[in-house]
Protein backbone atom coordinates (compact mmCIF):
# COMPACT_ATOMS: atom_id res chain seq x y z
CA UNK A 1 0.00 0.00 0.00
CA UNK A 2 1.51 3.24 -1.25
CA UNK A 3 2.79 6.00 1.14
CA UNK A 4 0.32 9.61 1.08
CA UNK A 5 2.50 11.97 -0.65
CA UNK A 6 1.90 15.43 -2.82
CA UNK A 7 1.48 14.75 -6.40
CA UNK A 8 3.30 17.56 -8.23
CA UNK A 9 1.82 17.09 -11.49
CA UNK A 10 -1.94 17.64 -9.90
CA UNK A 11 -3.76 20.57 -10.92
CA UNK A 12 -3.74 23.37 -7.94
CA UNK A 13 -6.07 22.55 -5.13
CA UNK A 14 -5.05 19.07 -4.88
CA UNK A 15 -3.21 18.34 -1.89
CA UNK A 16 -1.69 14.65 -2.61
CA UNK A 17 -2.18 11.44 -4.84
CA UNK A 18 -2.32 8.49 -3.86
CA UNK A 19 -0.23 7.14 -6.61
CA UNK A 20 -1.62 3.55 -6.23
CA UNK A 21 -4.60 2.50 -4.23
CA UNK A 22 -4.63 0.42 -1.36
CA UNK A 23 -4.33 -3.17 -2.06
CA UNK A 24 -7.34 -5.13 -0.24
CA UNK A 25 -7.02 -7.08 2.34
CA UNK A 26 -8.13 -10.68 3.17
CA UNK A 27 -10.39 -11.70 6.24
CA UNK A 28 -12.17 -14.35 7.24
CA UNK A 29 -15.81 -14.59 7.61
CA UNK A 30 -17.41 -12.51 9.78
CA UNK A 31 -20.21 -14.14 11.14
CA UNK A 32 -19.43 -16.45 14.84
CA UNK A 33 -17.55 -15.39 17.81
CA UNK A 34 -15.15 -12.41 18.04
CA UNK A 35 -12.61 -14.79 17.93
CA UNK A 36 -12.63 -15.31 14.15
CA UNK A 37 -12.36 -11.75 13.05
CA UNK A 38 -9.21 -11.55 15.84
CA UNK A 39 -7.61 -14.37 14.11
CA UNK A 40 -7.58 -13.19 10.83
CA UNK A 41 -4.36 -12.36 8.70
CA UNK A 42 -2.79 -8.65 7.63
CA UNK A 43 -2.39 -10.16 3.78
CA UNK A 44 -2.60 -8.23 0.95
CA UNK A 45 -5.04 -9.19 -2.28
CA UNK A 46 -2.38 -10.10 -3.92
CA UNK A 47 -2.28 -13.20 -1.80
CA UNK A 48 -5.72 -14.16 -2.03
CA UNK A 49 -6.83 -17.57 -3.54
CA UNK A 50 -8.76 -18.09 -6.41
CA UNK A 51 -12.08 -19.74 -6.09
CA UNK A 52 -12.68 -22.20 -8.50
CA UNK A 53 -14.69 -21.38 -11.96
CA UNK A 54 -16.80 -22.91 -14.29
CA UNK A 55 -14.48 -24.76 -16.71
CA UNK A 56 -15.64 -23.81 -20.11
CA UNK A 57 -12.98 -24.95 -23.19
CA UNK A 58 -11.43 -22.15 -25.06
CA UNK A 59 -8.92 -23.03 -27.64
CA UNK A 60 -8.64 -19.55 -29.44
CA UNK A 61 -4.84 -18.39 -29.35
CA UNK A 62 -5.52 -15.54 -28.23
CA UNK A 63 -7.35 -16.49 -25.01
CA UNK A 64 -4.94 -16.18 -21.79
CA UNK A 65 -6.07 -18.74 -19.19
CA UNK A 66 -6.51 -17.92 -15.47
CA UNK A 67 -3.97 -18.25 -13.69
CA UNK A 68 -3.86 -18.86 -9.57
CA UNK A 69 -2.38 -15.20 -9.32
CA UNK A 70 -4.83 -12.60 -7.79
CA UNK A 71 -6.91 -10.82 -10.22
CA UNK A 72 -5.27 -13.01 -12.74
CA UNK A 73 -5.49 -11.10 -16.59
CA UNK A 74 -6.77 -14.57 -18.07
CA UNK A 75 -9.72 -14.59 -19.80
CA UNK A 76 -10.82 -17.87 -20.46
CA UNK A 77 -12.76 -18.59 -17.23
CA UNK A 78 -14.96 -16.16 -15.00
CA UNK A 79 -13.75 -16.58 -11.32
CA UNK A 80 -17.65 -16.74 -9.77
CA UNK A 81 -16.29 -15.25 -6.34
CA UNK A 82 -17.29 -11.99 -7.99
CA UNK A 83 -19.99 -10.13 -9.46
CA UNK A 84 -19.48 -9.91 -13.49
CA UNK A 85 -20.86 -6.46 -14.49
CA UNK A 86 -23.04 -7.66 -17.44
CA UNK A 87 -26.20 -6.97 -15.99
CA UNK A 88 -27.44 -4.07 -13.45
CA UNK A 89 -25.71 -4.54 -9.79
CA UNK A 90 -27.03 -2.34 -6.88
CA UNK A 91 -24.98 -1.53 -4.32
CA UNK A 92 -25.60 -0.22 -0.38
CA UNK A 93 -23.62 3.07 0.71
CA UNK A 94 -23.82 2.86 4.82
CA UNK A 95 -22.61 5.64 6.66
CA UNK A 96 -20.82 5.43 9.59
CA UNK A 97 -20.05 7.58 12.65
CA UNK A 98 -18.36 7.20 15.86
CA UNK A 99 -18.71 8.61 19.30
CA UNK A 100 -15.85 10.96 19.69
CA UNK A 101 -17.31 12.96 16.56
CA UNK A 102 -20.09 14.47 15.38
CA UNK A 103 -20.16 14.44 11.52
CA UNK A 104 -20.09 17.79 9.53
CA UNK A 105 -21.58 16.68 6.57
CA UNK A 106 -24.56 14.66 5.98
CA UNK A 107 -24.66 11.37 4.00
CA UNK A 108 -26.23 12.72 1.41
CA UNK A 109 -23.46 14.80 0.86
CA UNK A 110 -21.11 12.27 1.13
CA UNK A 111 -23.28 10.01 -1.56
CA UNK A 112 -22.77 12.86 -3.86
CA UNK A 113 -19.16 12.57 -3.87
CA UNK A 114 -18.79 9.23 -5.53
CA UNK A 115 -22.61 8.68 -7.37
CA UNK A 116 -23.66 9.47 -10.19
CA UNK A 117 -19.94 9.33 -11.30
CA UNK A 118 -18.79 6.38 -10.37
CA UNK A 119 -22.15 4.97 -12.03
CA UNK A 120 -21.37 6.94 -15.06
CA UNK A 121 -17.88 5.68 -15.66
CA UNK A 122 -18.96 2.03 -15.27
CA UNK A 123 -22.00 2.66 -17.99
CA UNK A 124 -19.77 4.36 -20.64
CA UNK A 125 -16.56 2.02 -20.00
CA UNK A 126 -19.88 -0.99 -20.80
CA UNK A 127 -21.15 0.73 -23.50
CA UNK A 128 -24.35 1.00 -20.92
CA UNK A 129 -24.10 -3.18 -21.16
CA UNK A 130 -23.60 -2.32 -16.85
CA UNK A 131 -25.88 -0.20 -14.66
CA UNK A 132 -23.99 0.61 -10.80
CA UNK A 133 -27.39 1.45 -9.13
CA UNK A 134 -26.60 2.94 -6.04
CA UNK A 135 -28.32 3.16 -2.96
CA UNK A 136 -27.22 5.73 -0.35
CA UNK A 137 -29.03 4.73 3.19
CA UNK A 138 -30.23 8.08 4.38
CA UNK A 139 -29.08 8.24 8.02
CA UNK A 140 -25.67 8.12 10.02
CA UNK A 141 -25.15 4.30 11.98
CA UNK A 142 -23.35 4.98 15.27
CA UNK A 143 -20.00 2.94 15.92
CA UNK A 144 -20.30 1.43 19.42
CA UNK A 145 -16.60 2.92 20.24
CA UNK A 146 -14.62 5.64 19.22
CA UNK A 147 -12.64 5.87 15.69
CA UNK A 148 -9.20 6.17 17.49
CA UNK A 149 -9.79 3.26 19.07
CA UNK A 150 -10.01 1.23 15.76
CA UNK A 151 -6.22 2.53 14.59
CA UNK A 152 -7.29 2.93 10.92
CA UNK A 153 -4.17 3.58 8.38
CA UNK A 154 -2.95 2.85 5.45
CA UNK A 155 -1.21 -0.63 6.46
CA UNK A 156 -4.03 -1.26 8.72
CA UNK A 157 -3.24 -4.27 11.12
CA UNK A 158 -5.36 -7.63 11.21
CA UNK A 159 -6.94 -7.16 15.01
CA UNK A 160 -8.14 -3.90 14.28
CA UNK A 161 -9.66 -4.42 10.80
CA UNK A 162 -11.58 -7.15 12.21
CA UNK A 163 -12.44 -5.19 14.70
CA UNK A 164 -13.99 -2.22 13.01
CA UNK A 165 -15.78 -4.77 10.38
CA UNK A 166 -17.24 -6.66 12.89
CA UNK A 167 -18.90 -3.55 14.85
CA UNK A 168 -19.95 -2.05 11.53
CA UNK A 169 -21.77 -5.12 10.53
CA UNK A 170 -23.44 -5.82 13.45
CA UNK A 171 -24.94 -2.45 13.85
CA UNK A 172 -25.44 -2.22 10.51
CA UNK A 173 -27.05 -5.65 10.37
CA UNK A 174 -29.90 -4.59 12.70
CA UNK A 175 -31.16 -2.06 9.97
CA UNK A 176 -30.07 -2.85 6.46
CA UNK A 177 -31.89 -5.97 3.87
CA UNK A 178 -28.06 -7.28 2.58
CA UNK A 179 -29.92 -9.25 0.31
CA UNK A 180 -30.42 -6.47 -1.78
CA UNK A 181 -27.47 -5.55 -2.84
CA UNK A 182 -24.81 -7.04 -4.48
CA UNK A 183 -21.37 -4.36 -3.34
CA UNK A 184 -21.30 -3.03 -0.16
CA UNK A 185 -19.59 0.44 0.73
CA UNK A 186 -19.10 1.08 4.42
CA UNK A 187 -18.85 5.02 4.31
CA UNK A 188 -16.60 6.58 7.27
CA UNK A 189 -17.13 9.85 8.83
CA UNK A 190 -14.37 11.87 7.18
CA UNK A 191 -13.94 14.23 9.86
CA UNK A 192 -13.51 11.85 12.34
CA UNK A 193 -10.14 12.41 14.14
CA UNK A 194 -9.48 8.25 14.23
CA UNK A 195 -10.07 8.11 10.19
CA UNK A 196 -7.08 7.99 7.80
CA UNK A 197 -8.02 8.72 4.33
CA UNK A 198 -5.29 6.95 2.81
CA UNK A 199 -7.24 3.35 4.37
CA UNK A 200 -9.16 3.07 1.92
CA UNK A 201 -9.56 -0.78 0.19
CA UNK A 202 -11.70 -3.64 -0.32
CA UNK A 203 -11.71 -6.17 1.66
CA UNK A 204 -12.20 -9.76 0.62
CA UNK A 205 -13.39 -12.15 2.86
CA UNK A 206 -11.51 -15.20 3.01
CA UNK A 207 -14.80 -17.23 3.87
CA UNK A 208 -18.01 -15.30 2.73
CA UNK A 209 -19.99 -14.15 5.33
CA UNK A 210 -23.69 -15.53 5.32
CA UNK A 211 -26.04 -12.94 6.16
CA UNK A 212 -30.09 -12.11 5.51
CA UNK A 213 -30.24 -15.42 3.07
CA UNK A 214 -26.80 -14.09 1.01
CA UNK A 215 -22.82 -14.26 1.09
CA UNK A 216 -21.19 -11.41 1.47
CA UNK A 217 -17.65 -12.03 -0.16
CA UNK A 218 -15.83 -8.91 0.07
CA UNK A 219 -16.80 -5.14 1.76
CA UNK A 220 -15.13 -1.59 0.24
CA UNK A 221 -13.98 0.42 3.31
CA UNK A 222 -14.05 4.29 2.30
CA UNK A 223 -12.67 6.75 4.49
CA UNK A 224 -12.49 8.93 1.38
CA UNK A 225 -11.99 13.29 2.48
CA UNK A 226 -14.70 15.17 1.84
CA UNK A 227 -14.48 16.01 -1.45
CA UNK A 228 -12.25 12.64 -2.46
CA UNK A 229 -10.27 11.92 -4.85
CA UNK A 230 -11.77 11.73 -8.05
CA UNK A 231 -12.87 8.20 -9.26
CA UNK A 232 -11.36 6.71 -5.74
CA UNK A 233 -14.62 4.50 -5.44
CA UNK A 234 -14.60 3.87 -9.40
CA UNK A 235 -11.52 2.50 -8.97
CA UNK A 236 -12.31 0.30 -5.64
CA UNK A 237 -15.23 -1.15 -7.48
CA UNK A 238 -12.99 -2.34 -10.16
CA UNK A 239 -11.43 -4.78 -7.69
CA UNK A 240 -15.02 -6.01 -6.83
CA UNK A 241 -14.86 -7.41 -10.47
CA UNK A 242 -11.98 -8.40 -10.47
CA UNK A 243 -9.23 -6.50 -11.74
CA UNK A 244 -5.95 -6.05 -11.06
CA UNK A 245 -4.02 -2.81 -9.40
CA UNK A 246 -1.94 -1.72 -12.23
CA UNK A 247 0.20 0.84 -10.37
CA UNK A 248 3.81 -0.19 -9.68
CA UNK A 249 4.69 0.49 -5.93
CA UNK A 250 8.48 0.81 -5.66
CA UNK A 251 10.47 -1.25 -3.01
CA UNK A 252 11.54 1.72 -1.02
CA UNK A 253 8.02 3.34 -1.11
CA UNK A 254 10.23 5.93 -3.34
CA UNK A 255 10.18 6.92 -7.10
CA UNK A 256 7.36 6.97 -9.65
CA UNK A 257 4.17 4.59 -8.59
CA UNK A 258 2.63 5.22 -12.46
CA UNK A 259 5.64 3.68 -14.71
CA UNK A 260 3.61 0.45 -15.54
CA UNK A 261 0.26 2.15 -17.38
CA UNK A 262 0.25 5.66 -16.64
CA UNK A 263 -2.52 7.88 -17.42
CA UNK A 264 -4.32 4.48 -19.56
CA UNK A 265 -6.05 2.65 -17.14
CA UNK A 266 -8.36 3.47 -14.32
CA UNK A 267 -6.86 0.38 -12.05
CA UNK A 268 -3.30 2.52 -12.35
CA UNK A 269 -4.22 5.66 -11.40
CA UNK A 270 -7.77 7.83 -10.62
CA UNK A 271 -5.93 11.21 -11.74
CA UNK A 272 -5.29 9.38 -15.22
CA UNK A 273 -6.30 11.73 -18.25
CA UNK A 274 -7.20 8.79 -20.29
CA UNK A 275 -8.72 6.30 -17.53
CA UNK A 276 -11.06 4.46 -19.41
CA UNK A 277 -10.68 0.88 -18.99
CA UNK A 278 -8.57 -1.37 -21.48
CA UNK A 279 -10.00 -3.52 -23.97
CA UNK A 280 -8.26 -6.17 -22.14
CA UNK A 281 -10.08 -5.83 -19.57
CA UNK A 282 -13.50 -4.89 -20.97
CA UNK A 283 -13.49 -7.88 -22.68
CA UNK A 284 -12.70 -10.02 -19.55
CA UNK A 285 -15.52 -8.52 -17.93
CA UNK A 286 -18.14 -9.30 -20.65
CA UNK A 287 -18.61 -5.89 -22.77
CA UNK A 288 -16.90 -6.71 -26.07
CA UNK A 289 -18.76 -9.42 -28.40
CA UNK A 290 -16.49 -11.89 -29.84
CA UNK A 291 -16.27 -10.03 -32.95
CA UNK A 292 -14.61 -6.86 -31.68
CA UNK A 293 -11.56 -8.66 -30.84
CA UNK A 294 -9.71 -9.72 -33.49
CA UNK A 295 -6.71 -12.81 -32.90
CA UNK A 296 -4.00 -12.15 -35.15
CA UNK A 297 -1.72 -15.04 -35.35
CA UNK A 298 0.76 -16.43 -38.03
CA UNK A 299 3.06 -14.58 -39.55
CA UNK A 300 2.77 -11.75 -42.06
CA UNK A 301 0.46 -8.87 -42.28
CA UNK A 302 -2.63 -8.24 -40.91
CA UNK A 303 -5.39 -5.44 -42.22
CA UNK A 304 -7.29 -3.75 -39.30
CA UNK A 305 -9.53 -1.29 -38.46
CA UNK A 306 -9.95 -0.23 -35.06
CA UNK A 307 -12.82 1.87 -33.98
CA UNK A 308 -12.19 4.36 -31.07
CA UNK A 309 -12.41 2.05 -27.70
CA UNK A 310 -14.62 4.78 -26.05
CA UNK A 311 -16.74 5.42 -28.59
CA UNK A 312 -20.21 3.99 -28.12
CA UNK A 313 -24.21 4.55 -28.41
CA UNK A 314 -25.28 8.18 -27.25
CA UNK A 315 -28.70 6.53 -25.69
CA UNK A 316 -31.03 7.55 -23.06
CA UNK A 317 -30.93 5.18 -20.53
CA UNK A 318 -33.77 6.25 -18.90
CA UNK A 319 -35.14 6.48 -15.07
CA UNK A 320 -32.87 5.46 -13.16
CA UNK A 321 -30.29 4.95 -15.80
CA UNK A 322 -27.41 6.98 -13.92
CA UNK A 323 -27.43 4.20 -11.07
CA UNK A 324 -28.37 7.01 -8.55
CA UNK A 325 -32.06 5.68 -6.74
CA UNK A 326 -34.70 7.89 -8.30
CA UNK A 327 -32.48 9.61 -10.92
CA UNK A 328 -32.11 10.71 -14.71
CA UNK A 329 -29.67 11.22 -16.44
CA UNK A 330 -29.08 10.98 -20.49
CA UNK A 331 -25.97 9.64 -22.50
CA UNK A 332 -25.03 12.59 -24.01
CA UNK A 333 -21.20 10.95 -22.17
CA UNK A 334 -20.13 9.77 -26.19
CA UNK A 335 -20.23 13.38 -27.78
CA UNK A 336 -16.93 14.25 -28.44
CA UNK A 337 -15.67 11.92 -31.01
CA UNK A 338 -12.78 13.28 -32.40
CA UNK A 339 -10.98 16.96 -32.43
CA UNK A 340 -7.14 17.44 -30.57
CA UNK A 341 -7.15 16.20 -27.01
CA UNK A 342 -7.87 18.84 -24.88
CA UNK A 343 -4.23 18.15 -22.90
CA UNK A 344 -2.07 18.64 -26.05
CA UNK A 345 -2.01 22.20 -26.03
CA UNK A 346 -0.04 21.80 -22.28
CA UNK A 347 2.51 19.44 -23.40
CA UNK A 348 6.11 20.97 -22.71
CA UNK A 349 8.35 20.89 -25.56
CA UNK A 350 9.71 17.37 -26.44
CA UNK A 351 6.33 16.10 -26.00
CA UNK A 352 4.15 15.64 -29.09
CA UNK A 353 1.39 17.19 -30.41
CA UNK A 354 -2.42 15.56 -31.31
CA UNK A 355 -3.40 16.15 -34.57
CA UNK A 356 -7.21 16.54 -35.08
CA UNK A 357 -9.36 13.74 -35.91
CA UNK A 358 -9.37 12.89 -39.38
CA UNK A 359 -6.07 12.32 -41.72
CA UNK A 360 -6.49 9.95 -45.03
CA UNK A 361 -9.97 8.95 -45.40
CA UNK A 362 -9.79 5.07 -46.16
CA UNK A 363 -13.08 3.09 -46.31
CA UNK A 364 -13.80 1.14 -43.05
CA UNK A 365 -13.28 -2.29 -43.05
CA UNK A 366 -15.90 -3.16 -41.19
CA UNK A 367 -15.88 -4.99 -37.67
CA UNK A 368 -14.18 -7.95 -39.05
CA UNK A 369 -10.57 -8.19 -39.52
CA UNK A 370 -9.42 -7.89 -43.05
CA UNK A 371 -6.30 -9.96 -43.53
CA UNK A 372 -3.59 -9.28 -46.29
CA UNK A 373 -1.80 -12.45 -47.47
CA UNK A 374 -0.42 -14.50 -44.67
CA UNK A 375 -1.68 -14.50 -41.15
CA UNK A 376 -4.97 -15.50 -39.53
CA UNK A 377 -7.15 -12.81 -38.09
CA UNK A 378 -10.10 -13.96 -36.37
CA UNK A 379 -12.65 -12.82 -33.56
CA UNK A 380 -11.39 -13.83 -30.45
CA UNK A 381 -13.15 -16.58 -28.46
CA UNK A 382 -15.44 -14.94 -26.13
CA UNK A 383 -14.05 -15.11 -22.42
CA UNK A 384 -15.93 -17.14 -19.78
CA UNK A 385 -19.13 -17.86 -21.62
CA UNK A 386 -21.19 -19.84 -19.52
CA UNK A 387 -19.32 -19.42 -16.47
CA UNK A 388 -21.33 -18.15 -12.99
CA UNK A 389 -21.65 -14.80 -12.48
CA UNK A 390 -23.79 -14.44 -15.98
CA UNK A 391 -23.17 -15.66 -19.54
CA UNK A 392 -20.23 -14.53 -21.63
CA UNK A 393 -21.05 -11.85 -24.57
CA UNK A 394 -21.37 -14.31 -27.40
CA UNK A 395 -21.63 -13.61 -31.13
CA UNK A 396 -25.38 -13.62 -31.03
CA UNK A 397 -24.92 -10.05 -29.23
CA UNK A 398 -23.52 -8.52 -32.50
CA UNK A 399 -26.30 -9.78 -34.73
CA UNK A 400 -26.82 -9.05 -38.74
CA UNK A 401 -30.47 -9.40 -38.48
CA UNK A 402 -30.25 -5.83 -36.42
CA UNK A 403 -28.26 -2.97 -34.94
CA UNK A 404 -25.06 -4.04 -33.29
CA UNK A 405 -25.41 -3.57 -29.20
CA UNK A 406 -21.98 -2.64 -28.73
CA UNK A 407 -20.21 0.55 -29.24
CA UNK A 408 -20.84 2.92 -32.24
CA UNK A 409 -20.79 0.18 -35.19
CA UNK A 410 -20.17 -2.92 -33.45
CA UNK A 411 -16.72 -2.83 -34.86
CA UNK A 412 -13.14 -3.99 -33.69
CA UNK A 413 -12.20 -2.21 -30.02
CA UNK A 414 -9.10 -4.65 -29.53
CA UNK A 415 -6.25 -6.54 -31.45
CA UNK A 416 -4.37 -9.61 -29.73
CA UNK A 417 -1.03 -11.28 -30.91
CA UNK A 418 -0.55 -14.21 -28.64
CA UNK A 419 3.46 -13.57 -27.46
CA UNK A 420 3.49 -16.93 -25.61
CA UNK A 421 1.43 -19.30 -23.36
CA UNK A 422 0.62 -16.63 -20.72
CA UNK A 423 1.29 -13.33 -22.57
CA UNK A 424 -0.26 -11.83 -25.38
CA UNK A 425 0.39 -8.07 -27.06
CA UNK A 426 -2.68 -5.63 -26.90
CA UNK A 427 -3.48 -3.33 -29.90
CA UNK A 428 -6.65 -0.26 -29.26
CA UNK A 429 -7.08 3.07 -30.23
CA UNK A 430 -7.20 5.76 -27.75
CA UNK A 431 -8.62 9.44 -28.46
CA UNK A 432 -10.80 11.97 -26.94
CA UNK A 433 -14.14 9.65 -26.36
CA UNK A 434 -15.96 8.59 -23.57
CA UNK A 435 -13.80 8.26 -20.33
CA UNK A 436 -11.15 9.49 -21.96
CA UNK A 437 -12.19 13.30 -22.66
CA UNK A 438 -9.30 14.25 -21.45
CA UNK A 439 -6.93 11.88 -23.28
CA UNK A 440 -3.61 13.59 -23.37
CA UNK A 441 -2.46 12.04 -27.04
CA UNK A 442 -4.60 9.87 -29.33
CA UNK A 443 -3.28 7.07 -31.32
CA UNK A 444 -2.60 3.13 -31.28
CA UNK A 445 -1.97 2.38 -27.63
CA UNK A 446 0.05 -0.95 -27.09
CA UNK A 447 0.51 -3.20 -23.57
CA UNK A 448 1.75 -6.41 -23.04
CA UNK A 449 -0.67 -8.69 -21.00
CA UNK A 450 1.00 -11.07 -18.74
CA UNK A 451 -1.83 -13.84 -17.15
CA UNK A 452 0.65 -15.28 -14.70
CA UNK A 453 1.42 -11.91 -13.07
CA UNK A 454 -0.19 -10.69 -9.16
CA UNK A 455 -2.33 -7.95 -8.93
CA UNK A 456 0.59 -4.60 -8.62
CA UNK A 457 3.26 -6.58 -9.89
CA UNK A 458 2.76 -5.43 -13.89
CA UNK A 459 0.53 -7.84 -15.24
CA UNK A 460 -0.43 -5.05 -18.17
CA UNK A 461 2.79 -2.57 -18.77
CA UNK A 462 1.96 0.15 -21.91
CA UNK A 463 4.96 -0.02 -24.72
CA UNK A 464 6.06 3.30 -25.39
CA UNK A 465 6.19 4.24 -29.00
CA UNK A 466 7.76 7.68 -28.32
CA UNK A 467 10.90 6.52 -25.37
CA UNK A 468 12.46 9.94 -25.93
CA UNK A 469 9.73 12.19 -25.19
CA UNK A 470 7.11 13.16 -22.94
CA UNK A 471 4.30 14.88 -23.03
CA UNK A 472 1.73 16.89 -20.73
CA UNK A 473 3.55 18.36 -17.61
CA UNK A 474 1.60 19.37 -15.33
CA UNK A 475 -1.83 17.57 -15.75
CA UNK A 476 -0.32 13.60 -16.74
CA UNK A 477 0.30 11.22 -13.74
CA UNK A 478 3.41 9.83 -16.10
CA UNK A 479 4.42 12.46 -18.75
CA UNK A 480 6.52 9.94 -20.19
CA UNK A 481 3.95 7.43 -20.74
CA UNK A 482 1.52 10.21 -21.72
CA UNK A 483 2.38 10.25 -26.06
CA UNK A 484 3.04 6.26 -25.73
CA UNK A 485 0.39 5.66 -28.86
CA UNK A 486 1.66 4.81 -32.06
CA UNK A 487 0.25 8.25 -34.03
CA UNK A 488 -0.75 8.73 -37.73
CA UNK A 489 1.40 7.62 -40.58
CA UNK A 490 3.82 6.05 -37.97
CA UNK A 491 5.51 2.71 -38.05
CA UNK A 492 6.51 1.13 -34.47
CA UNK A 493 8.30 -2.47 -33.42
CA UNK A 494 7.73 -3.89 -30.38
CA UNK A 495 10.67 -4.12 -28.23
CA UNK A 496 11.69 -7.56 -27.91
CA UNK A 497 8.62 -8.92 -29.56
CA UNK A 498 8.94 -10.13 -33.91
CA UNK A 499 5.85 -7.51 -34.51
CA UNK A 500 5.19 -4.55 -36.14
CA UNK A 501 2.65 -1.86 -36.29
CA UNK A 502 1.78 0.34 -39.17
CA UNK A 503 -0.77 3.16 -38.69
CA UNK A 504 -2.52 4.14 -41.94
CA UNK A 505 -4.90 6.14 -41.76
CA UNK A 506 -8.54 7.15 -40.30
CA UNK A 507 -12.00 6.44 -41.99
CA UNK A 508 -14.33 8.99 -41.90
CA UNK A 509 -16.48 7.88 -38.46
CA UNK A 510 -12.77 8.53 -36.85
CA UNK A 511 -11.73 4.77 -36.63
CA UNK A 512 -7.73 3.88 -37.55
CA UNK A 513 -6.60 1.61 -40.04
CA UNK A 514 -3.68 -0.21 -38.90
CA UNK A 515 -1.99 -3.32 -40.12
CA UNK A 516 0.21 -5.52 -37.78
CA UNK A 517 3.00 -7.42 -39.22
CA UNK A 518 4.21 -10.45 -37.58
CA UNK A 519 7.13 -13.16 -38.10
Amino acid sequence: MPRPRSHPLLSKGSARCRRGRARAGRLPGLRGTAAVFTSLTALAATSLVAVPSVAVPLSAACVLNRTDAHHSEGVDTWNRSYPRPTRALDAVLIFLSFPDAAPLATPAELAADHFPATSRFYERASYGRFRLRAHPRPEWIEMPRPSTAYVIERDWDAEHRAAYLRDAMTEADARIDFSRYDIVYFVADPDAPGVDSDATKVVNLERPLHVDGTDVHRIVTVFERHPPDRLVLAHETGHVFDLPDLYHRPSDGKGDWDTYVGDWDLMGSQFGLAPDLFGWHKWKLGWLGTRQVACVRGPGATRLTLEPLGAGPATDTGPGGDGWSGGRWNGGWWSGTGGAATGAARGRAGGRAVPAAGGRAIPAAGPMAVPAAGPEAVPATDPGAGGAGGPGVGAAAVSAAGPAVFGSGGGTKLAVVPTGPDSALGFEARGPVGNDASVCSQGILVYRIRSGTESGDGPIEVVDAHPHTEACWGDSVYPPLADAPVDLGETFTVPGERVRLEVEGRTASGAWTVKIVTG
